[in-house]
């Protein structure tokens, strides 16, 4: 099948990212150098991450080779549904790619134009509309912290410090704007350096957009390993909660996980592991300093009220002042003192064999 490309129109600016438009979103003919096969799956590099709901390149599902939208060169990531890794073929630098159905697009990226931005969140190349797709770009990444946590078993104090800073400075900025995350996890922040030091929280599609200081949420979506106490209660499902103290618990999760190896809350039956959540029952391992179980003390807590925000995570002695160089300062924001689902929600399932 042979297609041709119309001249592509000048970029339109529209908020913080490009715009341009082609005449169709159809796939050339497979390319015999840049075939998908087990030595180059991907132009980006392996990058697992949560799978997120979008549509196909094209309506057919057999089609898995090389796609081309102006000057890119797109490759289905297997493990990410509905991300390409994107050479661009006239400076050969990479990027990914998301794509998402026309009709939604423009609610799903609503939320990087209100976002200041935020060297801990990744923002929007360009953004190339087709008939019936946009195609989405952003940096290149070098794979998840699920997938590195996972590799390394745990990471030591002063590693899993620096990484949980810049997470913590990504979520705090998010909710000072008036954003919550919902879904957070490990797989949301991406390495964005082969030496792995630094990421950055890959995607705000999810994100629930607040309207005022009010940030009561009722949604459950989410993975089952870092849903909230207060989410599977009686009253919570379907009930409102606070989106930002919800958020912090799942940063308890996402640091314990860090530092200990697996979930502080695990069962493969479904029913078993919420009734843990709910008591908030976990136990801390020898070996961790005073300071890291303070910490996850102070996030981990059944009530949502008592736990630390994202902002005052920031301040707390564990995480050393220095300890990453490149952070934004975070800590001058104004504080105060076996697959399984989360009942009624859309839920993710998470590898739930992983950590063990």
């Amino acid at each position: 099948m042979s297609v041709q490309w119309n001249v592509p129109v000048p970029c339109i600016r529209t908020g913080r990212s490009w715009h341009k438009r082609v005449d169709s979103d159809e796939p050339v003919l497979k390319c015999a150098r840049l075939s998908e096969s087990s030595s180059d799956a991907g132009l980006l590099g392996s990058s697992p991450g949560s799978p997120v709901n979008l549509g196909p390149l094209t309506g057919t599902a057999a089609h898995q080779g090389p796609s081309r939208i102006c000057q890119f060169l797109l490759l289905p990531l297997a493990d990410r549904s509905g991300v390409h890794s994107a050479l661009n073929i006239e400076t050969g630098e990479e990027l990914v790619c998301k794509v998402f159905d026309m009709g939604i697009y423009q609610e799903k990226l609503r939320v990087y134009d209100l976002l200041p931005a935020h060297r801990h969140v990744a923002g929007i190349r360009e953004v190339i509309l087709g008939e019936m797709k946009a195609y989405v770009f952003q940096e290149k990444d070098y794979g998840d912290m699920h997938s590195y946590v996972k590799s390394c078993r745990r990471l030591p104090e002063e590693q899993a410090a620096r990484l949980f800073q810049q997470v913590a400075s990504a979520v705090a900025h998010c909710h000072q704007a008036g954003i919550v995350l919902g879904d957070l996890k490990l797989r949301k922040f991406v390495f964005t350096d082969e030496k792995r030091t630094h990421v950055m929280l890959e995607g705000l599609e999810d994100c629930r957009i607040l309207s005022g200081d009010d940030d009561l949420v009722s949604d459950t979506h989410g993975c089952p390993a870092y849903v909230s106490p207060e989410i599977l209660s009686s009253g919570g499902i379907g009930g409102p909660y606070s989106g930002r103290q919800a958020d912090a618990w799942s940063l308890g999760v996402m640091l314990y996980t860090m530092l200990v190896g697996r979930y502080p809350f695990h069962d493969p039956d479904p029913a078993a592991l919420f009734s843990r959540i709910r008591r908030g029952q976990y136990c801390l391992p020898e070996g961790l300093s005073m300071k890291a179980r303070c910490l996850l003390r102070s996030l981990l807590r059944r009530d949502p009220a008592e736990r630390l925000t994202a902002a005052e995570v920031l301040i707390h002695p564990w995480l050393r002042p220095g300890t990453d160089e490149d952070a934004d300062r975070g800590g001058e924001q104004e504080v105060s003192s076996t697959d399984q689902a989360v009942p009624s929600t859309d839920s993710e399932p998470e590898d739930s064999n992983l950590f063990l």
